[in-house]
């Protein structure tokens, strides 16, 4: 588990740099319908070399509802407001932004899940927003696309459409985990990715122009989809059902550091200077602290097996309760059960068989006897 942690966290900031490059040249509809469709043909490749799969992949399929909804929420509506954010905050601020995922995720909980909220987890709600918002504010001359002569209304713009996708991936993720719970991420993702595909690909046919895109931009967003996002996608996914959205979102806390500085040592971004890092760091502990109280999974996960145990003795016990009246102890008393007697050879009397023909009730029989001697 903490090998995919690490191996997830590393391809979102590699994802996330190239990201921000690409939409530099093409427009982000573009990479976001480019990418997905790209990690659909992966995924579904995958999992059709699963034979095994192949009844999960149906069966995710026929959930057409389920699909639908899904793909809105964590495919068109992230995408389409992440990247276009993107394009106008740069890509790390955008990071920075994904990063308050835990907490949008831990509100989203308490409000349309009724989990339980303690006063730790809303004060690291508060402190990192607060230190976002800071960030955005201090780091605004470096940023992509938000250069010194940019707007303060265009700025605010970019951050709200990268949290608007935020937010949208945060219901994704309980609604993914209540929907798709019993099936594997490779045989979920295939129908989930491709109702994805569908819609930023006809909102991209319809509003996007493509005529100056180059060959190396859609390059660059073949391998965006086909490396980086689609093992993004199985780990994420199987993260969700493993330890649930809260934790999955938690994981990709060290992205905006990852990103801020991939960007400044390929040289699309200044150095941070100290408030820039105080921020980020202000926001990292926003965020563990928001993740931090919850950790009471383990016992929940001790308090099942051990509700499973219970339950296999009591199963057992039941066996052989039902084994012992089948097979009785050595010594006891060994009852025929009830029903016709066999029909045993008897003594003859006259040379008829006693016991012959239909057999009389006991107290009929006495009298018979009783009327022929």
């Amino acid at each position: 588990m903490p090998a995919l942690s690490v191996l997830m966290v590393a391809l979102l900031a590699a994802g996330w740099v190239l990201a921000g490059h690409l939409v530099d040249g093409a427009p982000p509809l573009l990479v976001a319908a480019g990418r997905t469709a790209a990690s659909f043909v992966v995924i579904t490749v995958i999992a059709l070399l699963y034979p095994r799969s192949r009844p999960q992949v149906r069966a995710a399929t026929a959930r057409g509802g389920g699909v639908l909804l899904l793909a809105f929420l964590g495919f068109f509506a992230y995408y389409s407001g992440t990247l276009l954010g993107t394009g106008v905050i740069g890509a790390s601020r955008v990071g920075l932004i994904v990063s308050l995922l835990p907490c949008i995720t831990f509100v989203i909980g308490i409000v349309a899940f009724r989990e339980p909220s303690t006063r730790r987890k809303v004060l690291g709600t508060v402190l990192a927003v607060l230190a976002a918002c800071g960030y955005a504010l201090a780091d605004a001359p470096a940023g992509d696309g938000a250069g010194s002569g940019e707007g303060g209304g265009v700025l605010v713009g970019g951050g709200l459409l990268a949290l608007g996708g935020t937010f949208t991936y945060a219901v994704y993720g309980y609604v993914y985990r209540r929907r798709m719970a019993d099936l594997s991420p490779v045989a979920a993702l295939p129908a989930i990715t491709g109702a994805g595909t569908v819609m930023l690909g006809l909102t991209v046919a319809l509003f996007v122009p493509l005529g100056g895109v180059s060959a190396a931009d859609w390059g660059g967003i073949a391998v965006l989809g086909a490396v980086l996002t689609a093992p993004v996608f199985l780990i994420s996914h199987e993260l969700i059902l493993r330890k649930g959205p809260l934790f999955t979102s938690a994981i990709a806390l060290a992205v905006p550091f990852l990103v801020r500085l991939g960007e400044w040592a390929l040289g699309r971004e200044s150095a941070p200077g100290p408030l820039v890092l105080l921020m980020l760091l202000l926001c990292a502990g926003g965020v563990w602290l928001t993740i931090g109280g919850a950790r009471p999974a383990p016992r929940a996960e001790a308090a099942t097996t051990a509700e499973a145990a219970t339950t296999a003795e009591a199963a057992t016990a039941a066996t052989a309760s039902a084994a012992d009246d089948t097979h009785p102890a050595q010594g006891a008393e060994h009852r025929v059960p009830p029903g016709p007697e066999p029909d045993l050879p008897q003594a003859t009397e006259n040379g008829t068989r006693l016991g012959a023909g239909p057999r009389l009730p006991q107290g009929a029989e006495a009298h018979t006897r009783q009327g022929t001697s």
